[in-house]
């Protein structure tokens, strides 16, 4: 994990211990509390423990997502009531209550209007999060050269960030795959995390069966993402069986190095930028002829300057999930953690894409991006 992620989900694990102390303060604002408890400030925190208790429940189950929710409706929360504070003041109206917004006031019940459009925006941002993450939609690209690429061009299909068992287990991965198959490419990338510390073995296996029914003209390539040889190491198999697997369905396995396709094309398959002893772009490429196309399967797009001086062609890269969430990908465009956090780019002569990813790692949220697999055709001017 680069020093960049380590510091946002730092924050993270304190971002959400804080807002479990302020989420509490402003659940006991609360019309229904309010009147139920009166003047006892006692009854009032205790009732206000209760969404609280059902908050602990879910963290139960789901830390992490539950994090995310509580960090992001505190968020919300803070920005509401500034919003609220300003329209009071604009409209010259003064507040009836000293610490706050709408309650029980003079016996009389009123709703916590702040509390209220906070719970209806989460609802809605996260129901619209699910949604995107949990669906998968085809994303096309068009990249020129000035290269022979051959008279109908290269059609690339390509999909990272599956981390089997995060989104889907190994039967929903073969329904994606047929999708996939279904646009006829002709050539298979996989640029890493293809499973994750929690892929079970039978899903593991079962994505390789459908990726041996994978059939295209220029076959399939595969190089290893950050968690596809495991973290932890307490998942039901090692990274030995899962290379056995994948080249029994004929998935080549590149790590620092190349394949010349069809006397065409090359594919060239980078080791994650975890691996300590993993070679530069320069050192991988120095003895290949640079006047065919190159294709670099590169899992993290932190490299791009030594990509573009290398003078490859088109860098294909995941890992980022497009950002995540909104505001993970607001924190990772300032912190400078990646080249790219989605999309395409150009530097020089080469070409950048990174994809969202297919699925996700643990959070099981998409906002500001979606799930996808990537079709690239490459084509003559």
């Amino acid at each position: 994990m680069n020093t960049a992620w380590a510091i946002i989900f730092s924050g993270m694990i304190l971002a959400a211990i804080a807002s479990i102390f302020f989420l509490w303060s402003r659940f006991c604002k609360f019309g229904i509390i309010r009147k139920i408890s009166g003047d006892k400030k006692w009854l009032k925190r205790v009732l206000g423990l209760i969404p609280m208790l059902v908050l602990g429940i879910f963290a139960w189950i789901d830390t992490v997502n539950t994090a995310i929710i509580m960090i992001h409706m505190s968020i919300c929360w803070i920005i509401v009531e500034l919003i609220a504070l300003l329209t009071r003041k604009i409209c010259g109206r003064k507040h009836e209550e000293k610490n706050g917004d709408f309650g029980s006031v003079d016996g009389k019940f009123r709703p916590y209007a702040v509390g209220i459009i906070v719970i209806i925006i989460e609802v809605c941002y996260f129901t619209v999060g699910w949604y995107l993450a949990h669906n998968v939609w085809e994303t096309s690209y068009t990249v020129t050269t000035d290269k022979e690429i051959g008279k109908d061009g290269l059609k690339i299909a390509f999909f990272a960030d599956s981390h089997v068992g995060a989104l889907f287990d190994g039967e929903g991965f073969a329904e994606h795959l047929q999708r996939i198959q279904a646009t006829e490419p002709d050539i298979l990338l996989i640029p890493g995390d293809f499973v994750d510390d929690d892929t079970t073995k039978d899903d593991m296996i079962r994505c390789c069966e459908a990726l041996s029914g994978f059939t295209c003209k220029y076959g399939k390539y595969f190089v290893y993402g950050n968690h596809d040889k495991g973290y932890y190491q307490y998942r039901n198999f090692n990274s030995e069986e899962l290379r056995n697997e994948l080249e029994k369905a004929g998935v080549i396995i590149l790590e620092d190095e190349y394949v010349l396709v069809d006397d065409s094309f090359y594919i060239i398959g980078r080791q994650d930028m975890s691996v300590e002893d993993r070679k530069d772009i320069q050192g991988i490429i120095s003895d290949i002829d640079t006047s065919k196309y190159m294709i670099v399967l590169d899992h993290q797009p932190t490299d791009y300057v030594a990509e573009a001086a290398a003078e490859v062609d088109l860098v294909l890269s995941g890992h980022t999930h497009g950002g995540q969430l909104i505001e993970m990908k607001l924190a990772s465009l300032l912190m400078g953690a990646n080249d790219r956090t989605y999309g395409t780019g150009k530097r020089e002569k080469t070409d950048f894409i990174v994809t969202s990813g297919i699925a996700d790692w643990a959070i099981k949220f998409k906002t500001g991006t979606k799930s996808e697999y990537c079709i690239v055709n490459i084509v003559g001017r």
